[in-house]
């Protein structure tokens, strides 16, 4: 009983933390700091990293393209709070890319924030931004088309039987399905893998899709946002907890076989081994590895135009060169995109089956209490 209370605290505590953190974990999306990080170019010189900032952060619209002076992108809806002035709803379009003010407000490089009768910023309004910015959007998106997919499989095996031979597009998911059982499953798991499949199968195809959608040129890179991968880190923190015995805290809080004074620095090392290293394996492998995929992608796009800036004839000439690096990075990112949802998963089956018995056993399929990062 005592065990299960203190699984039940750790969960909540965890849950309530990522409430109190989110609001500096979601700074990433704030683009306050990319004037002064980008060297504070002069209005209307070619800037590449505050091109290359645009493209990894969170906005309030998808931009696909820019052609001349028109802009092609998808404005979506603002809504903001202010103690001063209340509740304001709005499509992000009445900001015209940032260069006009609209009721009170105004959008200063991604972020918005609340304006005098001069247009000059008003510090004194504190203003908060509950919009649904591009990766929240996409997200639901990712949601949708994992529901869609899945229920949509799920009914073809309910009318035609799971011994009758899969037929269109289940016949490309269900050997997915199967290696994400046999590979990652049953020799992390061992006999308990069943118990396991459904939060393993949807962890799997919600960052691969996610991962597929942010491969479309103009959508977000949600998996390259640390907010999310940390969410994801969390709330496998959260299963691994919920899967803990006495067995497995009482080789945490009391290592056998160690000497008194070896513990006493051994504790602290598995007990952050278990509530840090692990998720934050989990957050940062995935996050870093998406997120240095499209910077290099759009450097390779951006060279065309630092040649051109230097010569018209030279960014001609590199162009084919930029284009080939591009196209050729950008199929390795399609093989990085399954790469990084198999790894995610697997790691989170192999901690998952170290905190089921805590010691050597069929339960995690052999695998020893060794941190794997």
């Amino acid at each position: 009983m005592a065990l299960r209370c203190m699984k039940y605290l750790l969960a909540a505590a965890f849950s309530l933390s990522i409430l109190f953190f989110s609001n500096s974990s979601f700074s990433q999306e704030k683009q306050e700091n990319t004037e002064s990080a980008a060297g504070k170019h002069e209005e209307g010189t070619f800037d590449p990293a505050k091109l290359i900032m645009e493209h990894i952060m969170d906005a309030h619209e998808f931009h696909f393209a820019t052609v001349g002076e028109h802009h092609i992108t998808i404005p979506l809806p603002v809504l903001l709070y202010s103690p001063q002035r209340g509740f304001s709803f709005f499509s992000y379009s009445n900001f015209h890319h940032g260069h006009e003010v609209y009721n009170g407000y105004k959008s200063e490089e991604g972020k918005i924030v609340a304006v005098n009768e001069q247009g000059a910023v008003d510090e004194s309004v504190q203003v908060y931004d509950l919009s649904l910015t591009r990766n929240v959007v996409q997200m639901i998106i990712a949601l949708i088309l994992l529901v869609v997919i899945m229920v949509g499989i799920a009914n073809k095996y309910k009318k035609n039987g799971a011994k009758s031979a899969p037929t269109g597009f289940q016949n490309a998911v269900e050997p997915v399905i199967t290696f994400v059982r046999d590979e990652v499953g049953k020799p992390n798991l061992g006999h308990k893998y069943e118990k396991y499949m459904p939060y393993l199968l949807t962890v799997f195809f919600f960052i691969l899709i996610n991962n597929i959608v942010g491969l479309i040129p103009g959508t977000a890179n949600v998996t390259g946002n640390i907010a999310f991968t940390m969410i994801l880190a969390v709330i496998s923190l959260i299963v691994i907890l919920f899967s803990t015995n006495s067995h497995f805290w009482g080789h945490i809080f009391w290592p056998p076989g160690v000497p008194f004074l070896v513990k006493l620095i051994l504790i602290p090392v598995e007990l952050a081994g278990v509530l840090l290293i692990k998720p934050a394996a989990l957050m940062i492998r995935l996050f870093a590895n998406m997120v240095a995929g499209h910077i290099v992608i759009t450097c390779f796009i951006l060279l065309i135009f630092i040649f051109g800036g230097m010569s018209a004839v030279a960014g001609w000439g590199f162009s084919p060169v930029s284009i080939a690096f591009t196209v050729f990075i950008y199929l390795i990112e399609i093989l990085v995109a399954f790469i990084q949802a198999f790894i995610f998963t697997n790691l989170t089956a192999v901690f998952i089956g170290q905190s089921l018995e805590g010691a050597h056993s069929d339960a995690n399929g052999g695998h020893d209490d060794a941190i794997i990062i």
